[in-house]
Order: structure tokens, then C-alpha cells, then sequence
């Protein structure tokens, strides 16, 4: 069972998410396991304070080492080490790659969410494995970059999703954006289903979605699209029919 450990303020936010929908019912199935602990719990403060002041002065205040310490010494013992990753502004930029690489070299992830001006150096030097960013901007807590961490992690673990190509044929798993979708009706707004899509035909359907794929992905993201390898034969016989639709300019 692969296991995710969040430390955090908001622990009942943060549990009630990670435990509705597909991730909820992977966790009953035992596939998973994802806890929210509370730091609060972990200080000896009366008052459950867990910030201070900043040395060398300054606005705002700093989470204290000794709580989140004492967190995460309490997830260690009772589930055993993991991989700790600090979500913060100053980390590198999660993206598939980074899901794929935690998924297949850890089963145990302990995710620290910070807040305020940050934490503590000296709990980053002790504990922390890793810096991670969900982008290139701040937000007032950890909590939701390490939602998106663990989302994006535990939705591969085997028998969470129905099948792999759930979600290996989507946005970054193999470096393309995914291709456009359509449900019923198939005529909304005098806006039809394309064609190949009723035809029944899965390999034309295979096809197109190749291309509209390669499309997407030249189109909106050009810095992803300049490292696809697209020497295969059909790779090329699709990019081809796109230049002669005019598609590609």
C-alpha cells in the first residue's frame, strides 16, 4: 500500500479532501493511504503556538523547528521513513516527471506544508529529502501544492484508477498534451462530435488522436513539443496531413 503522510495546520480541510471521490474509495480499497496530522498536537506550548519571531528581524513570523520535528518524528516511528518533501516557493517545479520518479522510487511520501514566512532552516537540514513547487508564485499555506502533490502521485498507484491508460494517455504522462474530449449529445450549441470519433473505426480514432495530440501540444505548449521524438514513420505521415490541412503554421 503506498503511503502519504501531510503535515499541516488544517488537518480536517486537508483529510476531508484527501478522502472524497476516487482517492476515498482507492483508501477503503486499501490501494492507498493518505493521514493529515495536526503540528499543532506536536508542541509544548500551551498555547499550541507553533510561530515565532524571525531572527535578524523583519514582518511576519516563522514556523518553529521543534514542532514540525516532533510531527514528523511521530510519522517516522509509527509509519517508518519516508521521502519528506517541503512544498515551498523556493523548491524545484513539480510536474509529471517529478509524480512519476515518487511513485516509482518511494512507497511512503511525508509532505510538510509551511506557513507564514516559511519554516525553520534547521528542520529543512535535519528532515526535509526534498524542495518541491507547484509554480512560480506563493501562496499563504502548503496546503494545497501538497494536495496536488499527493493527487498527482496516488491517482498512478496500481488499482486506483480502473486502468493505466487513464491516465497514461493524458496531459505530460508521455510529454504530449492530451487530445480534445466529447461526451453526449452529439450536437450541442450546432457544435457536432467529429466524425471519426462515431465512426467506430478505433484505429482512425487512434489516429486522430495522435494528431490532435501533436497539434495541442505545438500549439500551446512549443517548449514541450520542441523535445518529442517524432521520427517514427507515423509520426511524420501525421504531421505531413497537418501541413496540408493548413493546420500547421
Amino acid at each position: 500500500m503506498y503511503r502519504i503522510d501531510i503535515m499541516t495546520l488544517f488537518d480536517e480541510t486537508v483529510g476531508d479532501m484527501m478522502n472524497e471521490s476516487i482517492l476515498g474509495r482507492a483508501q477503503e480499497r486499501d490501494f492507498i493511504r493518505i493521514e493529515a496530522h495536526q503540528i499543532r498536537d506536536y508542541t509544548v506550548n500551551r498555547q499550541k503556538q507553533v510561530d515565532d519571531y524571525p531572527y535578524g528581524g523583519g514582518r511576519g513570523a516563522v514556523m518553529q523547528a521543534d514542532p514540525l520535528y516532533r510531527c514528523w518524528r511521530h510519522i517516522v516511528d509509527s509509519f517508518g521513513p519516508g521521502r519528506t518533501i517541503y512544498l515551498s516557493p523556493a523548491g524545484q517545479t513539480f510536474n509529471q516527471s517529478h509524480a512519476k520518479r515518487l511513485l516509482r522510487d518511494y512507497d511512503h511520501l511525508i509532505l510538510v506544508c509551511g506557513h507564514y514566512e516559511g519554516v525553520d532552516e534547521r528542520f529543512i537540514q535535519e528532515c526535509v529529502d526534498e524542495e518541491l513547487s507547484v509554480g512560480d508564485f506563493v501562496l499563504t499555506g502548503g496546503e494545497l501544492p501538497a494536495m496536488c502533490v499527493a493527487d498527482a502521485v496516488a491517482r498512478m498507484v496500481p488499482g486506483v484508477l480502473p486502468d493505466p491508460s487513464c491516465y497514461q494517455e493524458e496531459s505530460h504522462f508521455n510529454g504530449l498534451l492530451e487530445y480534445p474530449q466529447y461526451s453526449r449529445p452529439e450536437v450541442w450549441h450546432g457544435l457536432a462530435v467529429p466524425p471519426v470519433l462515431l465512426s467506430g473505426h478505433h484505429e482512425n480514432v487512434r489516429k486522430w488522436r495522435r494528431k490532435q495530440s501533436l497539434l495541442r501540444t505545438r500549439q500551446r505548449r512549443p517548449d514541450m513539443y520542441e523535445k518529442l521524438d517524432l521520427s517514427s514513420k507515423e509520426d511524420r505521415q501525421l504531421l505531413k496531413e497537418l501541413e496540408e490541412q493548413g493546420e500547421l503554421e
